[in-house]
């Protein structure tokens, strides 16, 4: 028989192209530049100073928190994506389909 032959998918198998098996090669730009703008802050910036210590910390612990994984979503910042494009898109949805009757094109069309 065929059985043999058919093969299935994992439910995780697009992990096996992810760095560590959870980032993006974008992720872990973004996770290096907030990380490296930190660091050359808190060179620059005298650290006597608390408040101008946690700005200076403030770029990566922002990148760091948008590439942690979170449920259903790759990361924070693909959520805050989705988030951000359900805001701004087009809020009317047109339905045309097989059970489309053509009075609902003539109402819609004296609108």
């Amino acid at each position: 028989m065929d059985y043999e032959r058919s093969y299935l998918v994992p439910a995780n198998a697009k992990k096996g192209m992810l760095i560590f098996n959870i980032f993006r090669p974008f992720d872990l730009i973004i996770f290096g530049t907030g990380i490296a703008t930190s660091f050359i802050f808190l060179m620059i910036v005298s650290t006597s100073n608390i408040f101008f210590t946690i700005l200076a910390c403030l770029p990566g612990a922002i990148c760091s928190l948008l590439v942690i994984p979170i449920p259903n979503y790759h990361n924070t910042l693909e959520a805050l994506k989705s988030i951000y494009g359900y805001y701004t898109g087009r809020r009317k949805y047109i339905w045309k389909g097989w059970c489309i009757y053509e009075r609902f094109i003539n109402e819609n069309s004296k609108k």
